[in-house]
């Protein structure tokens, strides 16, 4: 037997631990004068962006910030969001991106939970942080005043982020992480069943899956990224890190308005950018003078629930091609990709977008996704029926719940990550979300499919979103219960409703109660059925059975 380890030592010459930092060093090296962000007025190369986020890096250490320190961030889409992906774990500390729709107490909860040791905030939200300094007097606030936001100034009693880089040093000598286990992110999951639960991120985990970002969607150096996607979610799904390893550019998004949107799109070419259907449905609904402008393709990746056939068909005629992926805050965002393969472009669109419907396989370097039956953690037949749960095991799988260890090893029971989604493995290994847990209807001792009858719905041309949820019935148990949002100027009655979904499900699926309305959504596009979970169970909801 060969001695293949004797002599054979593992070295600082040969490995050096893995870290999405060096993909920015990496571009201000090779590309220095490339454009990296975009924001209004603002363009600035990737030599610029490295020397801000060093002198980030910097300035913190020097404010006595370092190794597992959490630096909560409240930020819109702008170029310090950027500069926050990387400058903060330069310093050895922990990046903890907040929602900006989050409540007072949410926030609060959050930032004591990761025991923030400074809070960078835009001036938007001067009137929140005066609450939070109430709560918690001695949080440092450092204040940024985009120029593009019509906001106050920064508060005197602030420090003002500009006037903190020229604190910090532009040759900052920052290490990458001693070991790529320590943590570089922290973000909170929703928390819609009591109190949000924190996830970290691993240095490793979060180059593997910027990497992996690359593969999905063969993107090219220098790709032209517009953030339609909330950088604090789930870290933008990796791509602050993504753009840098590909020295691309940052196109940045204060807020999200189809016309101004489109309008970007048509002026700085962009090539890629991300959103949930909602987000989709929007830009393909648009008024086509919005878009005569984009000649170019667009690529586009879509998460939750998949476009309709209606959409896809919109969004091909833009010029607009599609991914679909899937994924959770705990493995990094997507994890998954439907990757096509090149038959199903011969296919007729509705059985392309029942192809695309999918959750797919895992990404390039996730080690697994798999269907298994959570009691017996035995894998379910591939046939496309039987229901299991979808489960993750890799690189791309969080660390764990901060301060939660119950939690954690429940996730990870049988060393796989639960994820709470019920699902089917196709023969061709393709991964299908029939619902979550939560959201299987059980009518009369049958097990109902919300997402089956959403789809359904989807295929109705007024319908621009629609929801269904399980509603108490005297007689079943439950019943379905569907929520619509029309297209604009077009009524829908229950009854064409029914007579539509007559047609595409069985007899005990079709909803037995249909509500018109806008649908509540989360800043990231997401619908949020808890929402309407209460609502359905409300005596009003019943009343139109």
């Amino acid at each position: 037997m060969t001695d293949f380890t004797t002599g054979l030592e593992r070295r600082v010459v040969n490995h050096a631990p893995l870290t999405p930092l060096d993909f920015i060093a990496r571009a201000a090296d090779v590309y220095p004068d490339r454009l990296a962000v975009v924001h209004g007025k603002i363009r600035r190369n990737w030599r610029e962006t490295y020397k801000r986020s060093r002198q980030l890096g910097s300035a913190l250490q020097r404010r006595g910030i370092g190794k597992d320190d959490t630096v909560a961030v409240l930020l819109p889409n702008i170029p310090a969001m950027v500069e926050c992906h990387f400058g903060i774990p330069m310093a050895g500390a922990v990046l903890n991106t907040l929602n900006t729709r989050l409540d007072l107490a949410s926030i609060l909860y959050m930032l004591r939970h990761g025991e923030a040791k400074a809070l960078i905030v835009d001036t938007e939200f001067v009137l929140l942080v005066e609450q939070l300094r109430q709560a918690l007097p001695e949080l440092p606030i450092i204040g940024v005043n985009d120029q593009e936001a019509d906001t106050p100034n920064v508060p005197d009693d602030w420090t003002d982020y500009e006037a903190l880089l020229l604190t910090g040093d532009a040759e900052f000598d920052w290490q990458p992480p001693a070991d790529e286990w320590n943590a570089i992110a922290l973000n909170y999951t929703s928390g819609t069943t009591g109190d949000p639960k924190g996830v970290v991120y691993h240095h490793r985990g979060a180059a593997l899956n910027a990497i992996s970002n690359i593969l999905e969607w063969d993107m090219p150096k220098h790709a032209v990224y517009l953030w339609t996607l909330p950088m604090f979610h789930c870290n933008g799904w990796c791509f602050p890190w993504t753009l840098a390893a590909r020295a691309g550019v940052n196109v940045c998004l204060r807020k999200f308005d189809p016309q101004h949107v489109l309008a970007l799109i048509a002026k700085e070419k962009i090539t890629h950018y991300c959103g949930a259907p909602i987000l989709q449905s929007a830009l393909a609904n648009a008024p086509a003078e919005w878009r005569i402008d984009i000649q170019h393709k667009v690529s586009t990746m879509v998460a939750a629930a998949p476009p309709s056939s209606a959409v896809l068909a919109q969004m091909v005629e833009m010029g607009f091609d599609i991914t679909h992926v899937y994924g959770l805050t705990e493995v990094y965002g997507p994890a998954t990709v439907c990757a096509k393969q090149e038959d199903w472009s011969a296919l007729p669109l509705p059985e392309q977008a029942q192809k695309n419907a999918r959750q797919g396989v895992r990404y390039h370097l996730q080690q697994s996704v798999t269907v298994l039956d959570p009691e017996t953690m035995l894998p379910v037949p591939a046939d496309g029926e039987t229901i299991g749960e979808i489960m993750f095991r890799g690189n791309i799988c969080m660390k764990g719940y901060l301060k939660n260890s119950a939690a954690t090893e429940a996730s990870f029971k049988g060393e796989w990550f639960h994820t709470g989604d019920l699902a089917v493995m196709n023969p061709d290994g393709y991964v299908r979300i029939k619902d979550r847990s939560k959201d299987i209807i059980i009518s009369g001792g049958e097990n109902i499919s919300s997402i089956e009858i959403e789809d359904a719905l989807y295929q109705h041309p007024a319908v621009i979103a629609a929801a269904v949820v399980a509603a108490p019935d005297a007689k079943w148990g439950e019943v379905p219960c569907a929520f619509i949002e029309t297209r604009a100027g077009i009524t829908l009655t229950k009854e064409e409703v029914i007579d539509h979904c007559r047609k595409l499900l069985a007899s005990f699926k079709v909803p037995k109660i249909v509500i018109f309305k806008d649908l509540p959504k989360t800043s990231t596009g997401k619908i949020q059925k808890f929402v309407l979970r209460k609502e359905a169970g409300s005596t009003n909801a019943i009343d139109q059975h």
